[in-house]
C-alpha cells in the first residue's frame, strides 16, 4: 500500500510558515524586479546598438562621398593639361619654367577652396626634380597649397610609398605647414602620372586638411556621451571628435561570426562600459567606430530603475506592517491556545473563554477549545457521579441477593420434605422453579453460556408441560460444539412461551415447537418452530422490532429481545420472524461466535 504523502510544511511551526509566506510574498517581486532590469538593459542596448549600426553607416557614406569628391578632384588635376606638362626638362627655358610653375599653382589654388562650406581641402603637387631647374620654386612648405620641388635629400617619407599605390589614392597622417607652424593632418595621397606614359610619374598630388573635413562630418553625428573615430586599417585615428586623439592607436575590439555582418562589413560589441559599432568602408578600408559609455546610455533607465526599487521596498514595507498586523492577531491567540492546550489536564478548573469578542474563525476555534474542554470536564464530573451510582447499585444487587438465595434454600427445603412425603410430581416442579429462578437472576450476569439458556429454557418446558399434561411435544435439534458460546440471558424463554400461548396451547397432542441451533460461518443461528394455525401479523411484528417507538398491542418481550442483542452484539443481529413452511411461525435468533474457555474467559482466537 502506498504510503501518502505527507506536507513538509506541517512539520514547521506557523510562525515560520509565515515567514515562508512573507519570502514567498516578496521574494518574486526583487527577481522580477532584477529579471526585468536585465532584460531591459539588453533589449535598449541591442535596439541602441542597431540604431548605431544605421547611423554608423549613414555616416561612412558620408564620408566616402566627400572622400570620392576629393578624389574626382585629384582625377581632375591629374588630367589637366597645366599639371601634364610640368615635367622638368632642362631644354625648357627659365621663363617656360617659371611660366608653367605659376599655372600649375594658380590651378592648385583654384581647387583649394572652402567645400560645402566647410574647411579648405588644400592641395599641393610634390615633383622629383634633382638637377634643381626649378630652383626658383619654394624648396620647403611654407603653405598648404601649392607646388613644391625636391631631391634626393628633401625626398618626402611617404613619397616612395605612394609611386607604389601606381595612381590609387590613400589616406594617411603627413606633416604639413600651416602659418610657418609644423603640424601633422590627414592627407588623401595619390600618385601624378602621365596620361601619355602612365609608367612616367610626374609627382605626388596630396590633399591635406582631410581631417577637418572628415571631422566636420563626425561633429555633425550626436551620440550622448559617446566618441566617434575615423581609423585605418591599423587602429591609427586619423579623425575623431577627441582631437587629442589624433595620430593615436587606440584598442578595437575584434569582430566575431556572431557580430560580423559580412554584406554590410559592420560588427558591434558590448562590454560592461562601452558599446562599440563599427563600419568598415568599402572605398579605402578604413573604419568609423562609435563608442558610447554604456552608463550614459542607461541613465534614464536608472531613473525608472530607481523608481521600481522605491516601489518595491515600498510594497515589502507595507507587506511588513500587515505581516505584523496578521502576527499579532493570528499568531498570540493561536499561541496561547497552544500553551492552555498544553497545560490543560482534564478536571482542572478553566479560566474564562479569551477574544470574546473576535468573530472570526481564530475567535470561534479559540472560543470552541475552551468550550470544548468545559465540556470534558462535566462528563468527567458526569462520569465520577455514575461510578459512584454504579458502586451504590452494586452494592444494592448484592443486598438484594441476600433474598433470591434465602429463597433458593426455602424451595430447596420443601423439594426434600415432598420427596419424603413421596409426593414426587409436586417435588419436580418445584426442583424446576429454583433452576429457573437461579439461572434466571445468574449472579448479575448479562451473557451467559448457550447450556445454561438451553437448561433454563428446558426447565420452563418442563413446568409447563406438567401444567398442560404433555398436550404438546418439543423437539430440540441442538449442534454439538455450541455449549460454551454466550447468549444474552432469558433470550429463549420468552419466544417459546409465545410459541406455547399463542400457537400450539389448544391444539394438545398436534401442538410442536422445535429448537434448533445451527454455527454457521461466524454466527449462531438458533430457531423456535411452531405448527399453530393462527393468522399472524408479521408486518406488525417487524415494524415493532425495527420501530423507535414500541407498540403495547404487540407486548414489549420480543422488542426486548431484540433491542439487548443488538446492544449486546450491533445492528447485525437480532431476531427475526417468518411464517413457517407447512405453517406455523418461525422465530430466528442471530448471535456472534463468541466461545469461551472452561475457566469462564472469552477465547480470544473466536
Amino acid at each position: 500500500m502506498k504510503s501518502r504523502m505527507v506536507n513538509p510544511l506541517t512539520k514547521m511551526k506557523v510562525k515560520y510558515q509565515l515567514i515562508l509566506l512573507f519570502l514567498v510574498m516578496v521574494g518574486p517581486i526583487f527577481l522580477l524586479h532584477a529579471y526585468g532590469n536585465t532584460k531591459a538593459e539588453q533589449i535598449l542596448k541591442r535596439h541602441v546598438t542597431n540604431a548605431y549600426i544605421e547611423l554608423n553607416k549613414m555616416n561612412v557614406m558620408l564620408i566616402d562621398r566627400n572622400i570620392e569628391s576629393v578624389n574626382k578632384i585629384t582625377t581632375t588635376i591629374i588630367q589637366n593639361p597645366i599639371t601634364q606638362r610640368l615635367v622638368p626638362d632642362a631644354r625648357d627655358a627659365v621663363i617656360a619654367r617659371v611660366n608653367q610653375y605659376d599655372e600649375m599653382v594658380k590651378l592648385l589654388a583654384s581647387y583649394s577652396l572652402g567645400q560645402n562650406g566647410g574647411s579648405n581641402v588644400n592641395y599641393s603637387l610634390y615633383v622629383y626634380d634633382p638637377e634643381d631647374l626649378y630652383f626658383f620654386a619654394p624648396k620647403f612648405q611654407y603653405t598648404l597649397s601649392g607646388v613644391y620641388f625636391f631631391s634626393d635629400q628633401d625626398e618626402p617619407p611617404w613619397f616612395q610609398e605612394a609611386i607604389q599605390k601606381k595612381g590609387k589614392g590613400y589616406m594617411r597622417i603627413v606633416d604639413a605647414t600651416e602659418m610657418l607652424q609644423p603640424r601633422k593632418t590627414l592627407a588623401y595621397v595619390r600618385a601624378v602620372n602621365m596620361v601619355t606614359n602612365g609608367k612616367k610619374v610626374i609627382g605626388v598630388l596630396v590633399a591635406t586638411q582631410m581631417d577637418h573635413e572628415i571631422g566636420a562630418s563626425l561633429q555633425s553625428i550626436s551620440l550622448p556621451g559617446g566618441e566617434i573615430y575615423y581609423l585605418n586599417r591599423d587602429n591609427e585615428v586619423l579623425a575623431s571628435t577627441v582631437p587629442s586623439q589624433f595620430g593615436h592607436v587606440i584598442h578595437v575590439p575584434e569582430p566575431t561570426d556572431e557580430t560580423f555582418d559580412v554584406s554590410e562589413h559592420t560588427y558591434h560589441f558590448i562590454d560592461d562600459q562601452f558599446i562599440y559599432v563599427v563600419k568598415i568602408s568599402d572605398t579605402l578600408g578604413q573604419k568609423l567606430l562609435y563608442k558610447v559609455p554604456v552608463n550614459l546610455l542607461l541613465q534614464q533607465q536608472s531613473e525608472l530603475k530607481q523608481l521600481i526599487q522605491y516601489m518595491s521596498i515600498t510594497y515589502t514595507v507595507v507587506v511588513c506592517i500587515f505581516m505584523m498586523y496578521f502576527w499579532r492577531s493570528i499568531m498570540r491567540p493561536l499561541q496561547k491556545l497552544a500553551i492552555f492546550v498544553r497545560r490543560y489536564e482534564p478536571g482542572k478548573l478553566i479560566p474564562s473563554t479569551p477574544f470574546r469578542e473576535r468573530k472570526d474563525e481564530v475567535g470561534v476555534l479559540v472560543h470552541a477549545m475552551y468550550e470544548m474542554a468545559n465540556r470534558l470536564n462535566t462528563l468527567i464530573t458526569y462520569k465520577y457521579q455514575m461510578e459512584i451510582k454504579q458502586k451504590e447499585a452494586q452494592l444494592q444487587i448484592l443486598y438484594q441477593q441476600i433474598n433470591p438465595h434465602l429463597l433458593y434454600n426455602t424451595l430447596e427445603s420443601i423439594y426434600w420434605k415432598c420427596t419424603m412425603e413421596g409426593n414426587a410430581e409436586s417435588a419436580e416442579m418445584i426442583k424446576e422453579l429454583s433452576k429457573l429462578m437461579k439461572i434466571g437472576l445468574s449472579r448479575g450476569r448479562e451473557l451467559i453460556r448457550f447450556e445454561e439458556e438451553l437448561e433454563h429454557v428446558a426447565a420452563y418446558i418442563r413446568l409447563q408441560q406438567k401444567r398442560y399434561d404433555d398436550q404438546f411435544q418439543v423437539r430440540w435439534d441442538i449442534e454439538p460444539g455450541l455449549a460454551h458460546h454466550l447468549i444474552p440471558k432469558i433470550t429463549l424463554q420468552p419466544l417459546v412461551e409465545n410459541a406455547m400461548i399463542h400457537g400450539v396451547r389448544q391444539m394438545e397432542e398436534d401442538g410442536e415447537i422445535n429448537i434448533i441451533a445451527r454455527a454457521e460461518a461466524d454466527y449462531v443461528e438458533i430457531r423456535v418452530e411452531d405448527n399453530g394455525y393462527k393468522t399472524v401479523d408479521f408486518d406488525a411484528i417487524t415494524r415493532l422490532l425495527t420501530s423507535e417507538e414500541s407498540n403495547p398491542k404487540l407486548g414489549f418481550g420480543i422488542r426486548n429481545i431484540h433491542q439487548r442483542i443488538q446492544l449486546h452484539f450491533g445492528a447485525a443481529y437480532g431476531i427475526h420472524y417468518r411464517a413457517r413452511e407447512g405453517g406455523g411461525t418461525t422465530v430466528t435468533i442471530r448471535i456472534p461466535l463468541t466461545p469461551i474457555e472452561m475457566d469462564g474467559s472469552i477465547d480470544k482466537q473466536a
